[in-house]
């Protein structure tokens, strides 16, 4: 693992672009099942195929606790470049569904970083990593998908909250979500995601200037395709994109909600805070 004493954020990158891991993974309907229950869904039939989004639940090993950073995620280094900004979370991403992921098969995760890109922004330095992932099974690609994962500075204490711009008016389809710590919880268990803002509440407030504990993004996201998916319960969820632009957390109810897109195959979503900001906004194309 490297040294990240001795790296700044506006270093060059570059070099890690093109860098991969390979990872494999039993598709558990146990696991499956653990999640339908976390987010009360109906148990799903013994032979059904991954629903979208419900990838995220595997591929995700825990490391050792003394590669563990304080932040609760894996030290920096390894394959992701060791970038020194503390501050690092899931910004958006692109999903391509091929084929179905079957429940049991043992299955296969490619990734690779395919762009780094530093910029600076009105809170600092940024430095954005784009990593694509390839699942599929035997010969088969099931999932396409990039991942944008950024790294910000460290929260300026008394800094204001950011002020979201307001979600969309006119929803066709939808759903309230009142989360709670155990909720968080389990998604985190479910994904072995570390990170202290989603169940560290003194960490959230004292270390990253959040309010209370963050609802997860994928967990955001993967409620966004439950509806694009109930939305159109006789089509097939070709591409989803979705892009996180605040955070949501355990304190209040927020809603899910979806319109008709530009095209008959097309749904506009998006996540409305307990304020009526849009915290995330997607997109959805079925076949």
């Amino acid at each position: 693992m490297q040294d990240i004493s001795t790296t700044s954020a506006d270093q060059d990158w570059s070099g890690w672009v093109g860098n991969q891991q390979t990872q494999t993974d039993a598709i558990s309907p146990q696991r499956v099942r653990d999640l339908a229950a976390t987010l009360g869904h109906p148990q799903p039939a013994k032979a059904a195929a991954l629903p979208p989004g419900w990838h995220w639940i595997f591929f995700n090993s825990f490391v050792p606790r003394a590669e563990v950073g304080i932040d609760g995620h894996p030290k920096r280094g390894g394959f992701l470049p060791p970038v020194p900004l503390p501050r690092r979370m899931w910004a958006g991403g692109r999903i391509e569904y091929l084929a179905p992921l079957p429940l049991g098969c043992e299955a296969t995760k490619l990734s690779e970083i395919v762009k780094v890109e530093s910029k600076s922004g009105r809170r600092g330095s940024l430095v954005f990593v784009t990593v694509r992932h390839t699942l599929g099974f035997g010969s088969k690609t099931c999932i396409v998908e990039e991942q944008d994962i950024v790294y910000r500075e460290a929260a300026q204490p008394g800094a204001p909250a950011p002020v979201l711009e307001p979600a969309p008016a006119a929803a066709n389809w939808g759903f309230e979500v009142v989360p709670d710590p155990v909720l968080l919880f389990r998604y985190s268990a479910l994904t072995s995601n570390g990170h202290r803002i989603h169940y560290d509440r003194d960490y959230a407030r004292n270390e990253e200037a959040y309010r209370d504990l963050v609802v997860h993004g994928p967990l955001l996201a993967t409620f966004l395709q439950d509806l694009a998916r109930s939305a159109r319960p006789a089509a097939r969820l070709r591409q989803f994109s979705f892009r996180g632009l605040g955070p949501v957390f355990v304190d209040a109810a927020f809603r899910v909600e979806a319109k008709a897109g530009a095209q008959d195959n097309e749904l506009s979503l998006w996540v409305r805070d307990a304020q009526g900001g849009q915290a995330m906004q997607a997109s959805a194309v079925f076949d």
